[in-house]
């Protein structure tokens, strides 16, 4: 009787197996240090508004303070009418962005959908009035300004704020309405639709984390600009938080109040914050549609 000897299972060799693990312990480090190497201005300015002047001045450097105030906030709204700084740029940066939509995503619709005579020669204007470095516009803006005599008036920043913007509002909303299907168009046609009906109550709303997603870098940049306010307004209830921020003097000229400055690029960032946290959602939605579509 012959026995048959049984086959042993043998077990795999792991491949790549410290590999694996290397990449799971460094991919998370890297991260963090990137965030902080990112975050680190930001955190900064948020440590020194809540330091004492002590800490500010103090050498070697404090960084991370021991004794917490927030004199510097209560300074910056007693001192300074900082209420109505945050008024300004909120008003200017608001009406800017909606009349850049406003104007933007019809004309991206045209280029996108009814192929108006001229329309390479269009893009091509638009792309390269995209690429004109804004500053580069300054002395003919405040030739423009002067003889309209809009000087410390809103107009002054809205204007130029719209003009500067709208050239990327149409890009992006162009090349989201282009893939966009358009059979769901046709057949919204053949129900009685006019091209504004079909554009206000169908194609806005599929598009809007597009809309979103334009809207808030078109506030970032008027909620930012400095160049243009500091020049086109000059009384000081129509001033903006850059401009504010920036004159921000401390008791004597020899004294530098970086409390209070560091307090202002606080209140001035957080808006920012939230409206990106607010709208999170609709910005990924924007940024993976493009994604994929592009």
């Amino acid at each position: 009787m012959s026995v048959t000897p049984q086959a042993v299972p043998t077990t795999p060799k792991r491949t790549g197996g410290t590999k694996f693990s290397l990449k799971k312990i460094l991919l998370p480090i890297i991260v963090v240090l990137i965030v902080l190497f990112s975050l680190s201005p930001a955190l900064w300015q948020l440590l020194t508004s809540f330091k004492v002047n002590e800490d500010i001045a103090a050498v070697p450097t404090v960084y991370f303070p021991t004794r917490f105030t927030f004199n510097h906030y209560i300074e910056l709204f007693t001192r300074r009418p900082f209420w109505r700084y945050i008024f300004n740029s909120a008003f200017v940066s608001i009406t800017s962005t909606a009349v850049s939509l406003a104007i933007g995503a019809p004309a991206a619709y045209a280029l996108a959908r009814l192929r108006p005579w001229g329309e390479r020669f269009i893009l091509a204007s638009v792309l390269i009035v995209t690429l004109f470095p804004g500053i580069l516009l300054f002395l003919g803006l405040l030739e423009i300004i002067q003889a309209l005599r809009l000087g410390n008036n809103y107009l002054a920043l809205i204007i130029p704020y719209t003009a500067i913007n709208l050239p990327l509002t149409i890009l992006v909303l162009r090349s989201f309405f282009q893939q966009l299907p358009k059979d769901l168009e046709d057949s919204a046609r053949v129900d009685g639709y006019n091209t504004f009906q079909l554009l206000w109550q169908i194609v806005l709303p599929m598009t809007l984390p597009a809309l979103v997603t334009t809207g808030i870098l078109t506030f970032i940049f008027a909620w930012n600009e400095f160049i243009f306010a500091l020049t086109f307004m000059t009384r000081e209830e129509l001033k903006t938080i850059p401009v504010a921020a920036a004159q921000l003097g401390g008791a004597t000229i020899y004294e530098i109040p970086y409390g209070p400055i560091a307090a202002a690029t606080v209140v001035g960032t957080l808006p920012l914050i939230l409206l990106v946290l607010f709208f999170q959602r609709r910005i990924v939605q924007g940024l993976t549609a493009g994604a994929v579509k592009g």
